[in-house]
């Protein structure tokens, strides 16, 4: 490489999701200089997210060139055939949908693009539950967080306030500060399910502008948050974080940029990072700190990747727990037909949330809690297309009447639960399958033990039940982790923790080992809640690192 090919800055970021983006943002305000590297491209919310085309059902969120990572699954666990009646995916139009004997590996939802997997998410914006970070202290099981809530909470106001969320005060998750904006309304089928429900309904707390901020407009309720929002209503990481930081003046920002390495050197420091811009175009990176912020699954990879002389078993793996602790996301949808028109396709995608099951010890003999919100625009059901393929059977003059009778009747009941640490959940590199540089593709291993398929089972069930008090007792989809592998949050590849024998960073996200190295995704999380949406806890995480990297500068360390 020649002196062209090389670059400097103080601190360099790979990742530029919740994790990157807030830390370079938090850098940029306190006078340091940061370089931010993205594998994807930038998106131009105006130009590349249609919904205004009259075919924009049809269209999920746009994936151009780059902007999908590549990955394979291990071979993933058999079904239990008494367990398939109860748990297995299936919908009107087209009967079950995994008809093999194995849980099907569908999809990791992860967006590389500056902004990450906040471009196609729907805005939940969440604290995790105070009593998530000691798990293993109260209930024997996973692993505790090395710092509390307390500890979190001025960081998690500090985000809300920067992104613009909006949100009603829920007693479990005491506050410093109200929500900077006010809960949005539910819409009339959220209404209709909190008066009927006998559980605990509130407005989910969103990354969704209910007035105009910062040049931003208040969100139109057009429910397709999760296939890109053209408008910027959404508080995605590019028009929040990132769009900030670089009117500092302070970021440099470099979309369609691979890291390909991280440099291992002498005295427990990263020497350099060796990233593409292009085909056959290498660049040698240095800088003062190093930050990985690429996600449960790309971090791992990155890491184990960087293996030299200096590393032998990869970047930050003295532990050996690189890759390990892999956590899911554990869901579940029912969704029914109601006698009465809800207009359901309306309004956001997830507008009520039920925190009731969410402690770690509120599901009855099982270990690690739950969350349920009103999803049906969630799933899909925000269009006549989904309605006609999915939940009717048939075609013809028949099957049309019967969908121009049923339209805006359908409601879905979503769960998220807790996903606990299993030896056989992990991430390897693949021995056989490479990428463009020829390096392996991460591999993803996934197991659902007995404890999980007995919350799935408290999720599929009350969801059901949700339905019929409801009245919408006439079943037309369910789909959920039994038997399909399908993710958007992952989480626990690199745990942070105090005892470098069993965990990858400190407290502060910093390797054990490696000085100037840091992870800043929710490949640190220890545990990954009730069912909370992790990217306000990796954005707060975020702005107290920037806080810890900018102090270490300022001592000249």
């Amino acid at each position: 490489m020649s002196k062209r090919d090389e670059l400097e800055a103080d601190v360099i970021i790979v990742g530029s999701g919740p994790g990157g983006g807030s830390l370079a943002w938090g850098l940029c305000t306190m006078g340091v200089r940061v370089l931010l590297l993205e594998a994807g491209p930038a998106f131009v919310p105006s130009r590349d997210y249609p919904q205004t085309a009259s075919d924009w059902e049809r269209h999920e969120f746009p994936h151009p060139k780059g902007s999908r990572g590549r990955y394979t699954f291990a071979p993933l666990q058999a079904l239990d055939g008494s367990l398939r009646k109860e748990l297995g995916s299936w919908n009107a139009g087209q009967g079950p949908l995994n008809r093999s004997g194995y849980r099907s590996g569908w999809r990791y939802h992860h967006v590389r693009g500056v902004g990450g997997s906040t471009l196609h998410f729907i805005g939940e914006a969440h604290r995790l539950h105070p009593r998530a970070f000691r798990i293993r202290t109260e209930h024997g099981i996973g692993a505790d967080w090395p710092i509390d809530y307390q500890a979190l909470e001025p960081w998690y106001a500090k985000a809300e306030a920067l992104i613009g969320v909006a949100g009603e005060e829920e007693p479990s998750r005491p506050r410093s500060s109200p929500f900077p904006m006010p809960a949005h309304a539910p819409g009339y089928a959220a209404q209709r399910l909190r008066n009927a429900s006998s559980l605990n309904w509130h407005p989910n707390s969103l990354a969704v502008l209910s007035r105009p901020f910062q040049g931003r407009p208040a969100c139109n309720y057009c429910s397709a948050c999760n296939r890109g929002c053209p408008r910027t209503d959404k508080g995605s990481t590019d028009v929040t974080f990132i769009r900030q930081a670089l009117a500092s003046g302070r970021l440099t920002l470099m979309p369609q940029t691979e890291a390909v390495s991280l440099v291992a050197g002498p005295s427990d420091r990263v020497a350099a990072l060796i990233a593409s811009t292009g085909k056959n175009k290498y660049k040698r990176i240095q800088g003062r700190f190093y930050v990985i912020a690429c996600g449960a699954v790309e971090t791992p990879r990155l890491l184990l990747l960087s293996a030299n002389n200096h590393a032998p078993r990869g970047l930050a793996n003295e532990s050996g727990q690189v890759g390990r602790n892999f956590m899911e996301t554990i869901f579940w949808k029912s969704t029914g037909l109601h006698p009465h028109s809800l207009g359901s396709h309306r309004g956001l995608p997830a507008d009520l949330v039920c925190w009731d099951f969410n402690a770690p010890d509120a599901i009855p003999n099982v270990i690690g809690g739950c969350r349920f919100t009103h999803s049906t625009a969630e799933g899909g059901f925000n269009g006549p297309i989904a309605h006609a393929t999915r939940a009717l059977a048939g075609w013809g003059a028949r099957h049309r009447r019967q969908l121009q009778k049923e339209f805006g009747h359908l409601l879905s009941i979503g769960a998220i639960g807790e996903s606990l640490p299993h030896p056989d959940s992990r991430i390897t590199l693949d021995p056989k399958r490479k990428d463009a540089f020829g390096r392996p593709l991460a591999r993803i291993h996934s197991h659902l033990d007995k404890m999980a398929i007995e919350r799935l089972r408290f999720m599929a069930r009350k969801s059901r039940e949700i339905l019929q008090e409801v009245g919408a007792e006439e079943l037309r989809e369910e789909y959920g982790s039994y038997d399909f592998f399908s993710s958007t949050h992952v989480f626990g590849t690199a745990r942070m923790g105090l005892d470098p024998e069993t965990s990858v960073v400190n407290a502060d996200g910093r390797s054990h080992r490696w000085t100037n190295l840091y992870i800043s995704d929710a490949s640190v999380f220890p545990s990954s809640g009730g069912g909370e949406s992790p990217s306000l806890t990796i954005a707060a995480l975020g702005l107290r690192m920037a806080r810890h990297i900018a102090d270490r500068l300022m001592r000249r360390e």
